[in-house]
């Protein structure tokens, strides 16, 4: 098996290198960029410092380097002013490299800072955390939260590479790893019916033998998608697929103050939602709905709301979905185990029965 993925974008491509050695890939890469003149800045948050130090300090010590605080608030407009202000005080050019070191937050502010400083400097992804191997870290998308919803201010913009390396789970906190197991059970829905089979038959762990590859798989299949839609654009399905559960999982982020889930604990309840509401419309038998729920709890997963949500607000927080068209939320729903397809016409009130047979009031 290659140790590289080719990911094609418009005009170009970038590797995803899957590195038994993380130290030895970031180390060569970095001594390319220095051998060539250009400077390197590293931004991280307080628990990667935490658990990976030994991994910054040796590769990244000479190297300007931001730590942030951990967590779905760090990606708001104030601390995207704070990276900003970080790369102009250390006199960051066009020719620079930002490393975005750490899980989806640091991956999407880093990498929408990219975007902006200076109209775009190189950013080379380097994710932490399962959800980030799988998913945020690859397709260029990078943005913020703002009150009104979920990554409503971003850019696209594609990495110069990007390091999947499975030693960096090791540390990787039990909620944290199953919180990326959400993204992973929703490929296995969406495009891969083998994928989603290995998960009934038994939890993934840190320690599963086929975790790396099962990584692939899903970089592999994030990359197809991205390849034929990149910038999500396609009247119907294309990367809007890559969403299955979000229309759900962003509103319960959104009202609980982006606090009390996890975003993968958010996607994972948006999947059984999801689940409910194809075998609603009739598009998969209420038996392969009711086989969605016990992969998610068998991972540690919610597969209903915590504590009970106004079915309102959630409602509300739903009309900010970036996925709408005219007006009209657009969800993705199931037509079988292993695909999935883009419906506009789903009645409202159907959708707020579904809320509250999660558990919203």
């Amino acid at each position: 098996m290659s140790s590289e993925l080719l990911v094609s974008v418009t005009g170009s491509s970038y590797p995803i290198r899957f590195a038994g050695d993380p130290r030895r890939i970031a180390g060569e890469l970095l001594g390319q960029l220095t051998k060539g003149g250009r400077a390197s800045v590293v931004i991280s948050d307080e628990g990667v410092a935490l658990s990976q130090g030994k991994f910054l300090r040796e590769i990244f010590g000479h190297s300007p380097q931001l730590i942030l605080p951990a967590g779905e608030q760090t990606k708001s407009l104030s601390v995207y002013g704070q990276v900003l202000d970080f790369l102009a005080a250390n006199q960051v050019n066009r020719q620079a490299v930002l490393w975005a070191i750490g899980g989806g937050v640091v991956g999407d502010l880093a990498g929408f800072a990219a975007a902006s400083y200076l109209r775009g400097i190189e950013c080379i992804q380097v994710p932490t955390t399962l959800l980030a191997m799988v998913d945020s870290s690859v397709g260029g998308k990078t943005g913020i939260n703002l009150a009104a919803g979920k990554n409503l201010v971003g850019a696209f913009h594609h990495p110069r590479a990007v390091i999947v390396a499975t030693e960096f789970l090791a540390t990787l906190p039990e909620r944290e790893f199953a919180a990326g197991m959400a993204e992973v059970i929703k490929y296995g829905l969406l495009g891969d019916a083998t994928l989603f089979g290995r998960l009934e038959r038994g939890p993934m762990t840190v320690r599963s033998a086929d975790l790396a590859a099962v990584i692939r798989r899903c970089c592999e299949m994030k990359a197809e998608v991205v390849r034929a839609d990149e910038r999500e654009t396609a009247p119907t399905d294309g990367r809007a697929l890559l969403n299955l559960g979000h229309t759900f999982g962003h509103a319960i982020e959104q009202v609980t103050g982006f606090r009390d889930y996890l975003h993968g604990e958010a996607v994972a309840v948006g999947l059984a939602a999801a689940a409910r509401l194809s075998a609603r419309l009739g598009l998969i038998p209420e038996s392969d709905a009711a086989r969605v729920e016990p992969v998610l709890t068998a991972h540690h997963l919610p597969a209903r709301l915590r504590s009970p949500l106004s079915s309102k607000a959630l409602m509300e927080a739903m009309q900010h979905d970036k996925k709408a068209r005219s007006g009209r939320l657009r969800f993705v729903v199931l037509a079988a185990v292993g695909r999935a397809a883009t419906r506009t016409d789903v009645d409202p009130a159907m959708v707020e029965q579904i809320w509250r047979d999660i558990g919203a009031t």
